[in-house]
């Protein structure tokens, strides 16, 4: 049997997304302090919400991430619990925000989401990883 295989006490899985999403604007804010601030509260929300990010990587204006998660966990909530808490989070912790974005909107209402086999996981990580200062 295949190691990347996760057992559970209902079923056995392999379920990946590549996901990404963009600052509302494109606005370009996600360096520094924001960045690593970023980072560290997705991992927390991961561990939380009960997914692993494998890959994670910020551009100035877009967030990309490669996760994990049980099958009773939709993609959806993934993105919303990401999205939602971070952009609360970072208008709190860095007010100067706001003067780039108004209505307290930091992400964009869409994103891209894509599933990966075991086949393209080690393709989506290194991509992601890459991605670090690329427009």
């Amino acid at each position: 049997m295949r190691s990347n295989l996760t057992k559970a006490r209902t079923c056995v899985y392999n379920i990946n997304y590549h996901i990404v999403w963009t600052v509302k604007y494109r606005r370009k804010i996600l360096n520094g302090k924001v960045e690593e601030y970023l980072k560290k509260e997705l991992l927390t929300i991961a561990k939380e919400k009960d997914f692993i990010i494998h890959a994670m990587e910020c551009n100035e204006d877009h967030v990309h991430l490669f996760v994990s998660a049980h099958p009773k966990i939709s993609p959806s909530y993934i993105v919303k619990m990401c999205k939602g808490i971070t952009g609360r989070k970072l208008f709190l912790q860095f007010p100067e925000i706001s003067k780039q974005l108004w209505k307290n909107t930091l992400w964009n209402s869409s994103f891209y989401i894509e599933t990966v086999g075991s086949t393209s996981e080690e393709n989506v990580k290194r991509y992601i990883e890459n991605q670090k200062g690329k427009e």
